[in-house]
């Protein structure tokens, strides 16, 4: 599915009355002339790759955004599904587009919290929210794109385009919105402040030895035990001291996987697992306790992703392991719940589950006023090409410190990408080029647009 909208001049007159914006008619303005929307799918199904406890057929998807300005510039931007689903987020990013065509950019590059709220901001669809669901990550998908051209404008990586601002403009970025008895901004103003006088280190330090990531491509529940071997050794390998096994279909299976991965790796690289919300709250207590000889670090999503009491209940009794959560946790104010209430140990944001980097950035600066740490999911289709900007923003800006915090790194899908992420020695390289690492190849979208393009279509002849 293919959905393009374009401006005409009687949305353009309702924007210029709805939104005031004095760019507008101006000789150096930027409009947004036109919204693009693709189902993008890829038969990931067919080789169980990203297959887990509750998910375990998925075909990793994008409903893929482009965003074109009549001066000819162009930003990226994905929410990210996996399969069934995707055509009703291109249909949610549809019912969006008409708060954003006719749009000065420059008027969103001197107030992009402004258009991030007002992009969420029409009374009826909000209902359908509010802030969660389709809406969101539609809303989240758009701006994405937004922040793509915003630093491809700029000339900068997105990560780079963050660090570089003053205090005051990263600040007046974040959505504070329902936070402000947990974090105000003159807290984390002061927070990102203090970081100030060190940032330049903490740069070069990225630039040297990048960011330490964590594999999950050994670890799919589709995987026979000699493909877990020779990916967690491959792994170990190319450098990466953290591995991580979807658990959660059979406790027998379970002890045997992640003893044979404990075998393989020994004792010096930390093994997590991930149970995909399929556990009820007493069930995860026993089932991560009965695991405990593997010496695991964290286990992740154990139950309900809503759940904030079960949660802490959990947390609380399997001590030593750490509790992770929050690919799915709606927006920023449940993850003011999870972390001011103790809910959780370590921070899992999603890069298109949550509305894009206003929203983001609130949730990494309560995670580290709580010391909490935050390690990304990534995997599926462009999270890890996002996710590596908003784990390197944090460290320069927000935490200053990577200690316990690595993202999530799962190899495939990558070669669709101009700007893929990369990793050496078991780290994200820095990205270099323009932009939030979301372009994707033409000829890839072209293939796998879902369900007219030929990699679909020859599946169904």
């Amino acid at each position: 599915m293919d959905i393009q909208f374009r401006l005409c001049m009687c949305t353009k007159k309702k924007n210029r009355q709805k939104l005031s914006l004095k760019g507008l008619g101006l000789v150096n303005s930027n409009l947004i002339t036109a919204v693009h929307a693709q189902d993008v799918r890829f038969p990931t199904s067919e080789t169980s790759a990203g297959s887990d406890a509750m998910n375990v057929d998925p075909d990793y998807s994008a409903s893929y955004i482009t965003l074109k300005t009549e001066q000819g510039a162009c930003g990226y931007g994905l929410v990210f599904t996996i399969g069934r689903g995707n055509d009703l987020c291109c249909r949610a990013i549809e019912a969006m587009a008409d708060r954003v065509l006719g749009y000065d950019f420059t008027e969103i590059q001197s107030d992009i919290l402004g258009f991030h709220r007002h992009l969420q901001a029409d009374s009826q669809l909000r209902w359908l929210g509010p802030e969660k669901g389709l809406m969101h990550m539609a809303a989240g998908g758009i701006m994405n794109a937004v922040w793509d051209l915003w630093a491809r404008l700029e000339r900068k990586p997105l990560w780079r385009m963050l660090s570089d601002m003053t205090p005051e403009q990263f600040v007046a970025c974040v959505d504070f919105r329902y936070l402000e008895n947990v974090i105000s901004r003159s807290e984390a103003l002061a927070l990102v402040q203090a970081n100030e006088a060190t940032k330049a280190e903490r740069i070069a330090t990225l630039e040297n030895e990048g960011y330490p990531a964590y594999t999950t491509s050994a670890g799919w529940l589709g995987y026979s035990d000699e493909q877990i071997e020779s990916l967690v050794q491959n792994a170990i390998d190319q450098g990466f001291r953290h591995v991580k096994l979807k658990v959660g279909q059979s406790l027998v299976d379970d002890l045997r996987r992640v003893g044979l991965v404990r075998k393989c790796v020994g004792d010096d690289v930390k093994i997590m697992v991930d149970a995909n919300q399929v556990w009820e709250v007493d069930e995860a207590v026993q089932w991560v306790n009965s695991l405990a000889d593997m010496q695991l670090w964290f286990i992740e999503e154990p139950t309900s992703p809503d759940d904030i009491l079960g949660h802490h209940a959990i947390k609380s009794q399997i001590a030593p392991v750490l509790v992770a959560t929050g690919e799915q946790c709606h927006n920023r104010v449940m993850f003011k719940q999870f972390i001011a209430h103790d809910a959780i140990d370590i921070v899992q944001i999603d890069s298109c589950r949550l509305a894009s980097v206003s929203e983001i950035l609130a949730v990494l600066l309560m995670a580290a006023k709580y010391k909490k740490p935050v390690c990304p999911h990534a995997g599926g289709v462009g999270l890890c090409e996002m996710v590596q900007h908003l784990s390197m923003v944090d460290y320069v800006r927000i935490s200053a410190d990577m200690t316990d915090r690595v993202i999530e790194f799962v190899d495939h899908l990558h070669e669709h990408f101009e700007d893929p992420c990369q990793i050496i020695n078991g780290a994200y390289v820095t990205p270099t080029q323009p932009g939030y690492s979301t372009k994707m190849f033409a000829e890839s979208i072209e293939a796998f647009t879902f369900p007219e393009g030929p990699e679909w279509s020859s599946r169904s002849a």
